[in-house]
């Protein structure tokens, strides 16, 4: 999946001297997280929602102050809170390379640009969480299953061989990187909500079942 396919090419789009309040009030407007702030027709930042609540008065401040604050912010330019040279992706480039760097770089979107460096675009974890979410058909009603299998050729095709001969259609199917020296875990999404038998085959077969729940909880424990 490309970022070009996927990304937003309506874009709203704010320049370094409007001001902060104008820029607050079209997020609000237009319901988006991230503005990118172009000058003739090149990309120079980019300003985000928690850029705007940094620049704002704090809740806790007294009506007075915070009016007086707002007051004040009311004249400051973008120029002054947005992030400078943000960090840029193309659109040749896949879902996955910008999930990859989001994660690293802890930032929620990208400006996309082409290679004249003029803003095509912009991609956001939203945008790549739906992609994802078509991609993986859990969309349907179905049951995620999660099945410890031996780290060797050959096991993916036993897993949905025996899916298949219940006549269960699939929905998807992810394949966990690592699980242990010895073992990978697969993750079935079957259409389905009846998975008794499935089930049975799979232990039968001598196929260890998870909850994906439990694997869900001991990879945030790990990570903690």
């Amino acid at each position: 999946m490309f970022i070009g396919d996927r990304m937003k090419t309506a874009l709203e789009t704010v320049s370094p001297q409007e001001t902060v309040i104008e820029a607050q009030r079209l997020m609000q407007e237009k319901g988006v997280r991230h503005l990118p702030v172009v000058e003739d027709g090149r990309l120079v930042g980019i300003v985000s929602d928690r850029d705007m609540r940094d620049a704002m008065p704090s809740v806790l401040l007294d009506e007075m102050t915070s009016q007086q604050m707002h007051a004040k912010i009311g004249g400051v330019p973008v120029s002054e809170i947005m992030t400078r040279d943000p960090e840029t992706i193309s659109a040749a480039h896949t879902l996955q390379d910008a999930l990859l760097v989001m994660h690293h770089k802890k930032v929620g979107a990208f400006p996309v640009v082409d290679e004249e460096g003029r803003l095509v675009g912009i991609i956001s974890t939203r945008d790549i969480l739906k992609a994802f979410i078509n991609v993986l058909n859990i969309e349907e009603p179905g049951t995620l299953l999660c099945v410890v299998v031996e780290e060797k050729p050959g096991q993916l095709k036993r897993v949905v061989d025996i899916i298949a001969g219940e006549n269960i259609s699939l929905g998807s199917i992810l394949v966990a990187r690592y699980w242990d020296d010895e073992h990978r875990a697969l993750f079935p999404y079957l259409l389905t909500g009846n998975v008794v038998r499935v089930k049975q085959k799979l232990i039968e077969t001598g196929f260890t079942l998870i909850e994906p729940l439990e694997v869900l909880l001991a990879s945030v424990a790990k990570q903690g």
